[in-house]
């Protein structure tokens, strides 16, 4: 097949993607002006003015500027043009992705969204490739690297998009969205990402998301069903109360043990690294369905026992390691090492439905509505790989029955709205530095995908911004998982490393587990 003809195909296939209006329903504009620019077209075009929410202010405050690094492998060498017509069908039409920030220019005017024209130029950066360079996946993770470290243009809207052409272990091209976190929070923007996308399959049809089976129970009738209810309640509450009392401790002096990958205050100005690995997906099912558990303990129990041989080695080899030390327990007693987890606190539907969300008179919310709770990790070395699913198991069981996400949310909320954004700022700054790392799961489509066309062979996202030297991320697509990790060099100098303690230990959880089933036939 010629060039000529892939380029057809390719332009065939994103007519399927039909633009996607994104005017939010019911919202009128604070303000509306001409365009700046001329002619009729430009007479008729309005600018319309949203103010920032509680939220996007708090992730644009000099503390917590955070943006969303979302790298994808392509399976074949992108077409540039192809990509710029798609995104300028759908992507950037949506009303947040052609809204710039305008910060308070005028006395008592708070910061605003204002829309504007967006120049695919600006944003879709392709930058000149050597193709006999020495390593492509090295040239990947500096180029990346140095992404987290240039500060966004408020000129324009807050995205770009960069196009490497160039064959890496993992994939034929690479694409790096760099998007600023104020934009959506995690829900909303990979929602948005995958409307972008179309089953490999079928060019015409979105992808499809996990959905999650709701637990059947026996069905119980009066005062039992009053009793169960009043006990849910109780637990609720207890949950809540504790866990409330834990994040006001953690704000003024509970801190996590300095370890060798807790940052020090400043961390979030440092350059990031980020890493990924891919696992079988059906590995972490098989394990789930034995053990009777979620994918969420799954790879929680997998991050504590990577996390736990990783941190084994590092104190090892601080007091001389060699083989007889990373054979035995060289962790401190009574580790505190805690994960924070940003919570959507609001429900989400189907792609379908996330996808109708930008659609005119969709009545889904869109913005950031985030709320996070910590998770105080086991950090040990033990002799049975499954009890490290165990002791995750009994740490999200009582989250899952509590109101912290939406407590803090609500909370961060109540201290901008009293005291100001910076207020708001310094309590979440002061939570996150003081926990030592940040860990997410997030569900990804369950067949393979095509972005405008071209074939993705993994999706791998990180954030950076946050006070903290290490964010681990599992990252979901048809029957793969992709672990990203994100870490401060000068803390953590050897991410791969870490990538293959928390690939290991997945291969060794899945082993007890088949050995497990073996021993019982």
């Amino acid at each position: 097949m010629t060039s000529a003809d892939k380029n057809a195909g390719l332009k065939m296939r994103i007519k399927a993607l039909q633009p996607i209006d994104v005017t939010p329903p019911n919202t009128p504009p604070l303000r509306s002006t001409l365009d700046g620019g001329g002619g009729a077209a430009a007479a008729a075009a309005m600018v319309e003015e949203q103010p920032l929410s509680p939220t996007a202010r708090l992730l644009h405050s000099p503390r917590l500027n955070c943006c969303i690094i979302a790298i994808m492998g392509s399976k074949t060498e992108i077409n540039v043009d192809v990509v710029k017509d798609g995104l300028m069908n759908s992507f950037a039409k949506h009303l947040r992705m052609s809204s710039k920030l305008v910060m308070n220019d005028k006395k008592g005017e708070e910061p605003r969204w204002v829309q504007t024209n967006v120049n695919l130029e600006n944003h879709v950066i392709v930058p000149e490739l050597d193709p006999n360079m020495d390593s492509s996946d090295q040239f990947v993770e500096d180029y990346v690297s140095n992404l987290t470290t240039i500060p966004m243009d408020i000129s324009k809207p807050l995205w770009e998009l960069h196009l490497l052409n160039i064959k890496t272990s993992h994939a034929r091209a690479v694409g790096v969205f760099k998007i600023h976190h104020s934009l959506g929070d995690g829900s909303s923007l990979i929602s948005l990402l995958l409307a972008c996308t179309r089953k490999s399959s079928d060019p015409e049809a979105l992808p499809s998301l996990p959905t999650m089976k709701k637990s059947t129970s026996s069905s119980t009738n009066g005062f039992w069903q009053y009793l169960i209810a009043f006990w849910l309640l109780l637990k609720l509450v207890s949950n809540t109360l504790i866990h409330v009392m834990l994040f006001s401790a953690t704000t003024l002096f509970l801190k996590d043990t300095k370890t060798p990958i807790k940052g020090d205050p400043g961390i979030k100005r440092t350059p990031k690294r980020i890493v990924h690995r891919t696992v079988s997906l059906n590995d972490i099912k098989l394990v789930k369905s034995e053990m009777n558990m979620t994918i969420n303990d799954v790879m929680l129990g997998v991050t504590q026992a990577g996390l736990s041989h990783y941190l084994n080695r590092r104190y090892g080899n601080a007091i001389g390691g060699n083989q007889e030390t990373a054979q035995r327990d060289n962790l401190p007693k009574n580790i505190r090492l805690r994960a924070t987890v940003m919570v959507n606190t609001r429900p989400s539907g189907g792609i379908q439905e996330l996808a109708d969300m930008m659609a005119k008179g969709s009545k889904c919310k869109w913005g950031n509505v985030i709320g996070y709770i910590l998770l105080p990790l086991h950090i040990a070395v033990l002799d049975d790989p499954l009890d490290y699913l165990r002791e995750a198991k009994a740490t999200i069981d009582p989250k899952k029955l509590s109101l912290e996400a939406k407590a803090s949310h609500y909370i961060s909320k109540l201290m901008a709205d009293t005291f100001g954004t910076e207020a708001a700022a310094a309590l979440t700054y002061r939570v996150l530095s003081n926990v030592t790392l940040c860990f997410s799961n997030v569900a990804g489509p369950v067949e393979e995908i095509s972005f405008y066309g071209h074939p993705i062979a993994y999706v791998a996202p990180a954030v950076h911004g946050l006070p903290q030297a290490l964010t681990v991320i599992f990252q979901s697509h048809a029957d793969k998982m992709t672990i990203v990790v994100a870490v401060d060099q000068d803390v953590i100098p050897d991410p791969h490393r870490l990538c293959d303690d928390l690939e290991e230990s997945l291969q060794l959880i899945k082993n007890a587990v088949v050995d497990r089933r073996s021993s019982e036939v």
